[in-house]
């Protein structure tokens, strides 16, 4: 295999590999000009130079949040970062519905909650409801698709079992709270689940949320992972190639690419 040829890179804001960069953060002091002067100081200690304080504005009692400039000497190889994608072509509503019929010959069935404690629904409703997400239509407008959206706080043996019952291909846990990493929490708890039941490597099972990309959902037991701006008919064109390569039905020319690469 050819190693390819480093692609030094850095950061820019006026001009090319000036290595400029803006921070936001919030500090626990009134604001003032000591908390500024505290926050450039905090920037300069983090390693950057040429800091510029552009912006500071209280955010509650005893706390101001901050918006700096400043350079950053620090540069990488893009050439060496290797992260896993998922990959497929992007079929349109109407041809992918026809693959499934000619491909599938049945419904696709798929089931979708926001699990745990967690309150939202927005991102799962964005995905699975009829009318989805900036003009893109969820999957149950897909006659190809028999979809489920059970709603927020659904425990997860709960998403399993009703989902296990319908023989779904794929099961797909939203996850929009984030703090203190709950989300990976409760993701990790979901697949003991998922094992516990036998479906873990059977089932195909997606994992959603503003924090989640392919890499943690691989890294969590998932078969997928979809971050912020993932539109229903990404999910759609996944699961159907994925269902696909499973029953063996998948053609080759259809860049399916799931595993980490």
């Amino acid at each position: 295999m050819v190693k390819p040829s480093k692609q030094i890179i850095r950061p820019y804001g006026d001009r090319r590999d000036d290595g400029m960069v803006q921070l936001s953060f919030t500090l626990p002091v009134p604001l003032s000009e000591k908390a500024k002067e505290a926050a450039a100081q905090f920037t300069k200690k983090m390693g950057f130079t040429d800091v510029k304080v552009a912006a500071a504005e209280r955010a509650a009692d005893q706390y101001t949040f901050f918006v700096v400039y400043a350079r950053s000497n620090v540069t990488l190889d893009y050439a060496e970062i290797d992260v896993p994608e998922v990959v497929v072509r992007k079929m349109g509503f109407n041809d992918l519905n026809a693959l499934i019929k000619e491909k599938v010959r049945r419904r696709i069935v798929v089931f979708g909650a926001c699990t745990g404690t967690d309150t939202h629904t927005v991102g799962i409703d964005a995905i699975l409801n009829m009318k989805g997400y900036a003009g893109d239509y969820g999957l149950e407008r897909y006659p190809g698709f028999e979809a489920f959206n059970l709603g927020s706080q659904v425990p997860n043996e709960d998403l399993i079992k009703k989902a296990t019952a319908k023989h779904a291909d794929a099961i797909l846990v939203s996850q929009v709270v984030t703090q203190r990493d709950v989300h990976k929490d409760n993701s990790r708890q979901f697949i003991d689940a998922a094992k516990a039941a036998g479906i873990h490597g059977k089932t195909l099972l997606l994992l959603g949320g503003p924090r989640v990309d392919h890499k943690l959902a691989l890294e969590l037991g998932f078969d997928a992972g979809f971050g912020a701006g993932t539109k229903p008919s990404d999910v759609a064109n996944y699961i159907v190639h994925a269902v696909m390569k499973k029953e063996g039905t998948e053609s080759a020319d259809s860049h399916y690419q799931g595993e980490p690469t």
